[in-house]
């Protein structure tokens, strides 16, 4: 037998992966133990990823679009906190990104190409958008390709032509929605939709400028309102279909990447649940279902060569699946969770909340959260995640240890939104979430003490 002259030949690999990371504050001052210990974890593992969820820039760089979210803000100079703490690699694929518009898309380039990080999922065109990022790590050649699903129209990148330049903005991995309603409810919408002059105004369209697409015919089982397709059906219900250019583009370049790389991490950020629980659950915390799509796209993604899929964007751990062998996380949930101590907010949202020019981002983060009654604050889940890390040998994945993470809920908001490992009690609670969601998928994680366990049977 040949001896090795590479590590990599070894096919033995640690992956660290974090999710939504949005880092308003610098990670270096702090020391508590549970911390450092978390810092070394990171740093300890042959490559380290994040989803920096935020737009990379100065003040005078980019202008704000207009959001119900936080317009999320990062410092450049924060960016060798991550490095400090261990991140090797991220994902820009996230609505946050394009918070600035282009020139902020285009300063996030800048300043993460500047600081040496290598990132995907947002480029000056469509291409660079799409292509993977690579990192070389002490086990082999790492490469990143990640999409998002949660994006306005306009925030999709495009290619240029012979004739017409690009758009810098983030990888797309669209997807449409569709409902099954009964004959009654059906009829009832067909009815709305003459009655509002609803029926007519789509046909005027098909006589203009639109797309087959853009202004679909109606037909004697279905009819699309207000953008959105109803069909008749036995049952209520919902179905989801990922776009199927989209979802080709993104499958080549993960088989790019599978020729390219050692070693290939598919980064997917998305907001959608699934269909049980939409009609009973009265908060974001009691939707526990990914949606179908995402759920597809995951399968198909290791199919084309992916060794994992990190998923993110709920702000809330999901559940994990072993799909051929390979590890798909759902949603990771947050990392850091810095969203309410960035500098400014635009205008329009203080209007939202009936605060006039001399309010300040505190007393618009007050309003917006009732005094913390309401919204992240509110709920002690979005403040409690993992990190997952994915131990190969051989070329297969041998195990799976999450390492529970707390952010600090119910804390001041001077403080939490930073991570530390979580212990005990709570770790405990953490990690059942996680099992419980899992079990549909049929994955079993054992916990055994502060970290749970899915091992690979032979």
């Amino acid at each position: 037998m040949t001896q090795a002259l590479y590590e990599a030949e070894g096919g033995a690999i640690r992956m660290a992966l974090v999710g939504d990371t949005m880092l308003s504050r610098a990670l270096q001052p702090y020391r508590e133990p549970d911390y450092l210990a978390l810092t070394e974890l990171l740093r300890g593992s042959d490559v380290t990823f994040a989803n920096l969820e935020s737009t990379v820039r100065d003040t005078e760089e980019g202008t704000p679009n207009f959001t119900l979210g936080t317009p999320m803000t990062t410092p450049p100079l924060l960016l060798d906190d991550l490095k400090w703490m261990g991140i090797d690699i991220v994902s820009v694929a996230n609505n946050h990104t394009t918070d600035y518009g282009v020139s902020g898309v285009l300063a996030s380039i800048r300043h993460l190409e500047r600081a040496g990080i290598p990132f995907s999922g947002a480029g000056r065109t469509l291409t660079q958008a799409r292509k993977p990022a690579y990192f070389d790590s002490p086990a082999g050649r790492v490469a990143v390709i990640s999409a998002t699903s949660f994006y306005r129209p306009w925030n999709r990148a495009a290619d240029s032509r012979p004739d017409s330049a690009g758009r810098p903005g983030i990888n797309p991995l669209g997807f449409s929605t569709s409902h099954t309603i009964d004959d009654t409810a059906l009829a009832a919408l067909k009815r709305i939709s003459d009655e509002l002059g609803m029926t007519q105004e789509r046909a005027r369209h098909r006589g203009m400028f639109y797309s087959a697409s853009e202004a679909p015919a109606d037909d004697p089982d279905s009819i699309v309102l207000l953008g959105t397709r109803f069909r008749r059906g036995e049952r209520f219900g919902t179905r989801t279909q990922v776009d199927a250019q989209d979802a080709e583009a993104n499958l080549r370049w993960i088989r790019e990447a599978r020729k390219q790389a050692d070693w290939v991490i598919f980064s997917f950020h998305n907001h959608e649940f699934g269909e049980a629980g939409r009609r009973t659950s009265l908060t974001e915390v009691e939707l526990e279902e990914t949606a179908e799509f995402a759920v597809q796209f995951a399968h198909a993604a290791i199919d084309a060569g992916a060794h994992v899929v990190a998923g993110h964007g709920p702000h809330l751990t999901m559940g994990a699946e072993i799909y051929n062998g390979c590890p798909i996380f759902y949603s990771l949930g947050n990392f850091v969770f810095q969203n309410e101590t960035i500098a400014a907010f635009p205008a329009e949202a203080y209007g939202r909340f009936g605060l006039d020019v001399n309010a300040t981002p505190s007393d618009f983060l007050d309003a917006r959260t009732g005094n913390d009654t309401r919204g992240f604050p509110a709920s002690r889940e979005f403040w409690e995640s993992c990190v997952a890390v994915c131990e190969f040998a051989g070329g297969a994945l041998t195990a799976v240890r999450l390492h529970p993470l707390d952010l600090g809920h119910g804390r001041p908001r001077t403080q939490r939104g930073r991570p530390v490992l979580a212990r005990g009690e709570q770790a405990r609670r953490i990690l059942a979430r996680i099992a419980r969601l899992s079990r549909p998928f049929g994955t079993q994680l054992e916990i055994e003490g502060d970290c749970g366990v899915i091992r690979l049977v032979a």
